[in-house]
């Protein structure tokens, strides 16, 4: 494989204040925000910032992150933010959305405040829902829909939870 590099850059950040979720867009990105009103979900795309150094881009093996799981597993296999490329995908719900601005207010989002945002595309159902699906024994008890994971006790699932 070639050590081609690509470059991306962020066309907003993750604001959290008051309590309340937003993605700010960088004004040259504004334009881009016409035609997402209407759509109840996004799903955002964005840079692991504090986890972005060379330690954590080497992980490809993580211990036992997972209660009921394996001893060792892949980083492919787990949605850590620290992996060969710190990339990190979020369905959010739209609460409002002001294009001039370039505020795109969300329910929640679990990445940090002043997070690179790297793209915002269109929840769509038609290719983003899948009917039927598998998952490995070990996650068998999470939730199966969005709605359900924020009441559902995450820090039981995790081996080194606080």
């Amino acid at each position: 494989m070639s050590n081609t590099h690509y470059q991306v850059m962020p066309i907003g950040r993750v604001a959290i204040d008051n309590g309340g979720f937003s993605i700010v867009v960088a004004e040259p990105y504004r334009p881009a925000l016409e035609g997402l009103a209407g759509f109840s979900h996004l799903n955002i795309l964005w840079w692991c910032h504090h986890l972005d150094d060379p330690v954590y881009r080497e992980m490809v093996v993580a211990d036992k992150p997972y209660k009921a799981g394996p001893d060792q597993i892949g980083i492919f296999a787990t949605r850590s933010p620290a992996r060969p490329n710190p990339i990190a995908i979020t369905a959010v719900p739209v609460l409002g959305l002001d294009v001039a601005s370039g505020v795109v207010q969300i329910a929640y989002i679990d990445a940090e405040p002043d997070t690179p945002v790297l793209d915002i595309k269109p929840y769509l159902p038609a290719v983003d829902r899948i009917k039927e699906t598998t998952s490995p024994a070990w996650c068998s008890g999470w939730p199966s829909w969005y709605e359900d994971s924020a009441t559902f006790d995450w820090g039981a699932v995790f081996e080194n939870a606080q």
